[in-house]
């Protein structure tokens, strides 16, 4: 065989070894440390808007292996505040984030727009309320049964969640959300300059 063709069929070799290679480390990337999620809808405003695009840490709760029923260990329980990436319960497929409001064993009551966790009032700077003083339906006493985490929207008259399905089984768990990387007001057809960067809490 000519030098010229060996050498050519070497390079493709080199090159189709490079791109597999990627290819099979952005997947492991992606199943296992970090993920990008995009928001769809209001119910987590203000922390965060439709049209933000953010990055999840994927090991920090256990990673679930790709078609098996297996997780890697956990470097920690989730807890409360924690802004979390879930399959919603009804259907296990479609992408959910909520807040961690509270984790099993402990005892959740909304009154109104007031949260109490074990009886204590929480401080909630984070919250919105888009009916103003409406009445609103209480909730609880709940106590959050084993392996369970309970989740809100911050948006809180306009999210549905653990008020509604009930707590989140932990295995349903796929991130916990880091920091914006890309913002898109698909109102003004522009974007969020401001936003992309935020770390999210």
């Amino acid at each position: 065989m000519p030098k010229g063709k060996s050498a050519q069929k070497s390079k493709i070799r080199e090159y189709t070894e490079i791109i597999v290679t990627a290819v099979v480390l952005a997947l492991i990337v992606r199943a296992f440390v970090i993920q990008s999620y995009h928001i769809p809808s209001e119910s987590m405003e203000n922390t965060l808007l439709k049209g933000d695009f953010l990055f999840a840490s994927k090991f920090i709760y256990g990673a679930k292996v790709p078609f098996v029923d297996w997780y890697l260990p956990a470097v920690r329980d989730p807890k409360p505040g924690d802004i979390v990436i879930f399959k919603y319960p009804g259907d296990g497929k479609t992408d959910y984030i909520k807040r961690c409001i509270a984790v099993e064993g402990q005892t959740v009551e909304v009154k109104g727009t007031k949260v109490y966790i074990d009886g204590v009032e929480q401080e909630e700077d984070y919250t919105k309320f888009i009916y103003g003083d409406r009445n609103r339906r209480d909730y609880g006493p709940y106590v959050v049964p084993e392996d369970h985490i309970f989740v809100m929207g911050d948006n809180r008259d306009n999210s549905f969640d653990s008020r509604f399905w009930g707590p989140l089984d932990k295995k349903l768990l796929r991130g916990k959300a880091l920091f914006i990387y890309f913002s898109v007001d698909y109102d003004k057809h522009w974007l969020r300059f401001g936003r992309i960067g935020d770390l999210i809490r």
